[in-house]
Parts: C-alpha cells; structure tokens; sequence
C-alpha cells in the first residue's frame, strides 16, 4: 500500500472534521479498521473504497494517488457535438418561450456556442 493512498483517506476524512469513529459507524466497520487503513497497516474492502469515493465525491483514481484532481482522469472529458446537428438546434427550438423578448437573442447565443463560433 502507498502512502498516498492512506493520507488520502485521512484528509478527507480530517478535511471535513469527522472522527475515525463517526466514519467507522458511517461505512460500518470499526475505528480500528479505519485507524489500520489510515496507517498502512491494512486495506479496505472494494465497497469501502467505492463508499469513500461516493461520500466524499471524489474519484478511485484520487484515492489511489493517480492523480492530484479529486475528480479524476476523466472528469474534463468533453465530447465534441456536431456543428449542425439538425437534432441539437430542434432540441434548442424547444428550450425556449417563443413569447419571451430574449428568446431569440439566447437561441442565437446557445447556437453559436454549439457551432463553436463564440467558444
């Protein structure tokens, strides 16, 4: 086990003000397993690890010391849309009070973002 690994779980925690105790009785373990996890002397289950990731809102990756970004590797990821996605403008068309006085300058806007052209 790195280092990395057990001070992540021991900042998170400690980064939220909570105890080993409160957290043992959160995951439903004990404070020994914790205080063990935080020492490197033992591991914590996969689901301890998945209810750590999803308490804390962070990644698997962070945890493990795989990256620095506590949202993980794949957070940024964002697929390309199609400029003229004839799907996308319908999908616009309908998000938008035909009655309201901004209604075309914002679906101009969102439509040129979509294109690219005021990214």
């Amino acid at each position: 086990m790195t280092d990395i690994f057990s001070e992540r779980l021991r900042a998170l925690r400690e980064g939220m003000g909570i105890s080993q105790a409160k957290i043992a009785k959160l995951v439903g373990t004990t404070q020994a397993s914790i205080n063990r996890y935080e020492n490197r002397v033992g591991l914590p289950p996969h689901a301890t690890l998945l209810w750590y990731a999803d308490y804390f809102d962070v990644s698997l990756d962070y945890i493990y010391g795989r990256t620095d970004k506590p949202e993980g590797k794949l957070y940024d990821y964002q697929p390309k849309i199609i400029d003229d996605s004839e799907e996308m403008q319908k999908f616009i068309e309908m998000c938008f009070d035909p009655k309201s006085p901004m209604n075309d300058r914002l679906k101009q806007t969102l439509l040129e973002m979509v294109k690219g052209e005021n990214v």
